[in-house]
């Protein structure tokens, strides 16, 4: 990174963490929230410890490190949110991302040194669908924080991705069609960069990497339009821009 991108990832990560640090005071109900939700879904048992997740992995990124993609995930899961992790894409689908991309090292990225990884909103949930129970248990106060996680986390997002120069993958597309919990992402994140044009252009939309989804989503795009000889990268990119009209529209 250059002086300046340290220097605005530094900010974007300090005022992450204060964020989060305000909304978890605002909302002292939400881990009554989130076990209620998971035992009305008849989630396994587990230890409810971060209702709302700071990634400690933004911590380790150093000046020198060459960041190639903002990797967006949904938000944090049952591993994520443990005290001893706090740090997203952890469980078994960051498990299953990491390995992709050291089996394909012709991408020429390490998940773990190259990518900073973030989400869609940092309130913590079992599954994702279950934040449409919070939300619902919740009332207008966390129906409102959960809104209101999703419009910060996506113009600042938006904003280090433009002055990172990186590439930017929302993963996880089903909970960005319409009437679905991330709409609220999805439209800031394009009212933000829909005129700065370089930066709207290395937006890419993607399955989820949990159940080898976005694996196999690609695979079957590679063969059904017959790419096969084709550059994986290129590949990548072509599905990500076809997923892409699928969510936001015709550009």
């Amino acid at each position: 990174m250059t002086e300046k991108q340290w220097n605005i990832f530094c900010d974007f990560k300090k005022e992450l963490k204060q964020k989060i640090e305000e909304w978890t005071e605002r909302a002292p109900k939400l881990t009554d929230l989130q076990k209620k939700a998971a035992r009305l879904a008849k989630n396994a048992e587990y230890s409810f410890e971060t209702p709302v997740v700071y990634n400690r992995a933004l911590n380790d990124v150093q000046p020198q490190d060459d960041i190639k993609l903002i990797v967006i995930g949904d938000n944090p899961g049952k591993d994520e949110q443990l005290k001893i992790n706090n740090r997203y894409l952890v469980g078994q689908a960051g498990k299953i991302a990491e390995g992709y991309f050291r089996r394909n090292p012709e991408l020429g990225v390490d998940f773990r040194r190259n990518v900073i990884i973030l989400n869609k909103t940092p309130i913590h949930s079992a599954k994702t669908i279950q934040l449409n129970t919070i939300a619902k248990l919740g009332g207008p106060e966390i129906s409102g924080l959960i809104k209101e996680s999703q419009i910060w986390m996506a113009e600042k997002t938006a904003a280090l991705h433009a002055e990172l120069g990186t590439e930017l993958w929302l993963v996880g597309y089903s909970e960005l069609k319409d009437k679905k919990i991330f709409c609220p992402y999805r439209d800031t994140l394009k009212a933000s960069l829909i005129n700065r044009k370089d930066a709207w252009n290395r937006v890419y939309v993607f399955q989820h990497f949990s159940m080898n989804r976005f694996t196999i989503d690609l695979s079957e795009y590679i063969k059904t339009e017959k790419k096969e000889n084709a550059r994986l990268e290129s590949n990548i990119h072509e599905l990500g821009v076809l997923h892409k009209k699928e969510i936001f529209g015709a550009q």
